[in-house]
């Protein structure tokens, strides 16, 4: 019974890996693992703890979001996972360790099965395989060894660090115990590694792209007057899961009219009206890659006039940082020819007076008080993807391009953004299929 009850766990454990998204090729774990050690001073230890599953009320939790510093590592995605870097081990077997929680009958009815070490290696390339029960004691026989211990933290300048993570209550207990050993940051080389995409991260980012595309189209034939925010919101959201994408890849917004003017508007509980355009920030996750698009349309399929003027304002800005998006470039210095860019739109919308402009205090620039935002980030495993600070525009790197207007006065918002490669000769445009421009939009809406 129990052999045969084991055959069952695995096999359906099996089929959810193989139904739900496309395997990664865990190859590409193999070559992060490898670009890490390259960074690694001599004689260091890397640990990296898997996030917490977070508690919300009375004994309910979110949904389990993996650290992506460890998944990027290792291609797990489940929780109580560690991973042990130590390359100069004397031992093989102690070079790289993954641990993993064991599984029980107990587990396998309320949570499903967990990997078995079989299955861990499968994903991750890494043989030494062990369950997590054993890390501390493994630990505590490899750290005497070493002179550095090399430690996770969450560093992306924009982070909240309010609730404590498992890996930061791993750096307190180490300092505890081993106060005399030299303490490294691994998340500083990680941001460098991770600023670069692999063949196959850019596959997986296409592939979110693609199924936010299918999301787009629907509701390009769904929207009209009369529609509410959170029915659009369903729109997306059905059309992602049927894709086999785990949901939004953040909190989508769906602001319609005045509401496309607020950057974070979450609440997507208003009518969409007639007259009015409707703002979408949203994207598809799919195997832990995220999409990020804006479009903002028409509620009705037309664009009046003054509408027209100001989305192909913001979409010829797009296409014009689109250009400066180049190696050797800087993100301040991008940012500010974006926004004299930008400015020029703004006079010819009747938005800036050009001769108040010329008079403008440089630190306080007309421009922001309509387009107020970065223009671009850094994509990947995170939205908001890490990278080193103010590090110069690199061949191999996923950055969105998303310019706005917002004008508040009129009720009207405008942003536009696409996910883009850095290549050799010129950008990627991971949204080559989307519709973009008015006419093209217009059309997509009259099918």
């Amino acid at each position: 019974m129990d052999a045969f009850y084991g055959l069952q766990v695995r096999m359906k454990f099996s089929a959810v890996v193989s139904m739900r998204s496309d395997p990664v090729d865990p190859a590409l774990f193999v070559r992060n693992r490898a670009k890490l050690v390259e960074k690694l001073k001599p004689n260091t230890l890397v640990v990296i703890h898997a996030n917490d599953i977070t508690p919300t009320n009375a004994d309910g939790t979110l949904q389990f979001r993996q650290n992506n510093d460890l998944y990027y590592l290792t291609g797990v995605d489940q929780e109580e996972t560690v991973l042990v870097l130590f390359p100069d081990a004397p031992m093989e077997a102690d070079r790289e360790i993954l641990f993993v929680r064991e599984t029980s009958e107990h587990i396998a009815i309320w949570e499903g099965e967990k990997l078995t070490k079989e299955q861990a290696t499968k994903v991750s390339g890494i043989k030494s395989v062990r369950w997590v029960d054993s890390f501390e004691d493994v630990f505590h026989t490899l750290a005497p060894m070493v002179d550095v211990l090399s430690l996770h933290t969450n560093e992306h300048p924009r982070a909240n660090t309010i609730v404590e993570t498992r890996n930061r209550r791993f750096i307190r207990a180490c300092q505890e115990r081993y106060p005399l050993h030299r303490y490294e940051r691994v998340a500083l080389s990680l941001q460098e590694i991770r600023m670069l995409k692999d063949e196959e991260e850019i596959k997986f980012l296409q592939k979110a792209i693609d199924i936010t595309e299918a999301g787009f189209r629907r509701v390009l034939k769904f929207l009209k007057p009369g529609v509410g925010e959170w029915e659009i919101e369903a729109e997306y959201l059905h059309e992602f899961v049927r894709n086999k994408s785990r949901g939004f890849s953040y909190s989508p917004i769906i602001g319609s009219g005045k509401n496309a003017c607020a950057l974070h508007y979450l609440e997507n509980d208003k009518i969409c009206e007639d007259g009015q355009m409707v703002l979408m920030d949203v994207g598809a996750e799919y195997g832990n890659w995220n999409a990020d698009m804006t479009r903002t349309v028409p509620v009705n399929g037309k664009f009046t006039p003054r509408q027209k003027d100001v989305y192909e304002a913001v979409l010829r800005v797009m296409r014009a940082a689109n250009g400066l998006l180049r190696p050797g470039l800087g993100p301040i210095e991008y940012q500010k020819k974006v926004l004299e860019i930008m400015e020029k739109e703004l006079i010819g919308l009747g938005l800036i007076d050009a001769e108040e402009a010329k008079k403008q205090d440089a630190t306080k620039p007309l421009v922001k008080k309509y387009f107020m935002h970065g223009t671009s980030h850094h994509l990947g495993l995170d939205v908001h993807d890490v990278s080193p600070p103010n590090s110069d525009f690199t061949v191999g790197q996923v950055f969105t391009i998303e310019p706005g207007i917002y004008i508040r006065e009129e009720g009207l918002g405008v942003r536009i953004e696409n996910n883009v490669v850095i290549g050799e000769t010129e950008n990627i445009d991971l949204f080559v299929n989307f519709p973009t421009t008015v006419e093209e939009i217009e059309a997509a809406m009259a099918e």
